[in-house]
């Protein structure tokens, strides 16, 4: 198989399961043939800018040289060994450059295969450190509604439980404990009802509350919503009067995305655990990390296993490693935080034409996140087609016509985004959430 091979688009959609869709009604998909930049290029030879970065990921875009450069050197030397029993320098470097990046408590790096492990992992180090505490009986976790957290079985526990996946799966998803989400949004104060929501719960199960996972001040795939800093500030001081973990769900909004380095930045808390991922690699390969402080690392160092009880075959990958050192190089060079800003600026004044729209409930704007929020759910095959139609990769879901583009992006190219998403919006949808508009 080499670059010029020619998909096979038949045995793709009689084989071949694609993320959220049917083996009876097989969505289109587009075939890619290379990237470069902000920009994917199909195998028909047609270019679409990037509004995704490949479901956030892509933060510095394809093929940057000092990713591919280390992945290269790193290819040749050690592309993998199991991590029992045997370290290495790319997983002793990266860990040391995300000691030093991220909150000052958080001193333990466990490195996961992916997103949703690292929220797994993350919740079994909760319940451990209760046991090492000699409080067996704290084994449940706490979440607000409309958020997401993964797609495994303890990640899935965690997300929405009416827009969830809680409804399909029935009793085989553990039942958690939900707040209500907060109810307004960024720039907006804390009010009494999203206090006293959240409070309610830790007064009257404090006592078998292990941690509260959520996503800081943005809800990704599960709302696309931001939420007040004071929010975020409100819930480290409950975790800390009531005696409960503080998990940080930062694998969409670490390294930069929302404005700061990391979300929790935003409220200038410091979580007792955080998961991160996507933007780790730049996206150039899989890798998550779940961090924790010494006290947690210690309780779950005392409870009667003696050991963490997690450890996966890819753990610590050097090539993943490797990518990632240079990823995170690049971010702590600090070019990131102007280009967030720009964009920010852009997409506010760019994306503000939409609030007249009317199919358009609302337009909200963080960092390199630009949001239209419909009033009904879209037809994501018809109005992926018109995206790509338009040059532009977007990938709509539920209400949400959304982007996430790569912080290179330039000005230009971010304008073809917003204009797409204008035109797309400003349509009359039919009762299937399909745009009636023109494809050219």
């Amino acid at each position: 198989m080499n670059n010029k091979t020619k998909i096979d688009y038949q045995f793709d959609q009689q084989h071949i399961w694609h993320p959220y869709t049917s083996m009876l009604h097989s969505l289109p998909v587009y075939g890619v043939a290379s990237a470069k930049g902000c920009e994917l290029t199909l195998e028909d030879g047609r270019v679409l800018i990037d509004g995704t970065s490949s479901w956030w990921s892509c933060v510095h875009g394809y093929g940057h040289p000092a990713i591919l450069d280390a992945m290269q050197t790193q290819l040749s030397t050690l592309s993998h060994v199991m991590f029992g029993g045997i370290t290495h320098a790319p997983a002793v470097e990266l860990a040391k450059k995300l000691v030093n990046m991220t909150p000052a408590r958080l001193t333990k790096v466990f490195y996961a295969d992916s997103g949703s492990v690292a929220v797994e992992v993350a919740m079994k180090m909760a319940l451990q450190y209760w046991q090492g505490r000699d409080k067996p009986q704290k084994q449940q976790i706490l979440t607000i509604k409309n958020g997401y957290h993964g797609d495994t079985f303890a990640a899935m526990s965690v997300c929405d439980p009416e827009g969830g996946m809680h409804t399909m799966f029935g009793n085989s998803v553990t039942p958690r404990l939900f707040a209500a989400a907060p109810q307004y949004g960024f720039d907006t104060p804390l009010s009494d009802a999203d206090k006293q929501a959240l409070r309610s719960v830790f007064t009257e199960k404090h006592q078998e509350i292990a941690a509260l996972i959520l996503e800081p001040v943005m809800q990704g795939a599960g709302a696309m919503n931001f939420y007040s800093p004071e929010y975020l500030a409100y819930a480290r001081a409950l975790c800390d009067e009531f005696d409960v973990l503080l998990i940080a769900d930062e694998i969409a909004t670490g390294f930069g995305r929302i404005g700061k380095l990391f979300a929790c930045d935003h409220a200038g808390i410091e979580p007792d655990l955080i998961c991160l991922g996507k933007a780790l690699t730049g996206g150039y390969i899989s890798l998550a990390v779940t961090m924790c402080s010494d006290e947690v690392a210690e309780g779950i160092s005392r409870s009667p296993a003696g050991v963490f009880m997690h450890g996966p075959t890819f753990m610590g990958n050097p090539l993943a490693c490797a990518a990632a050192h240079a990823s995170m190089t690049l971010i702590e060079m600090g070019h990131w935080q102007n280009q967030v800003e720009s964009i920010e600026a852009q997409l506010k004044q760019e994306l503000a034409a939409a609030k007249a729209f009317d199919a358009v409930k609302e337009v909200r704007v963080l960092g390199a996140v630009g949001v239209i929020e419909l009033h009904q759910a879209v037809n994501t095959a018809v109005m992926q087609k018109a995206f790509v139609d338009k040059g532009v990769w977007i990938r709509p879901f539920g209400n949400y016509i959304y982007i996430m583009p790569p912080y290179t992006i330039s000005s230009d190219q971010l304008s073809q985004l917003t204009k797409a998403m204008l035109e797309v919006a400003a349509s009359d949808f039919d009762n299937q959430g399909a745009p009636s508009i023109s494809h050219g």
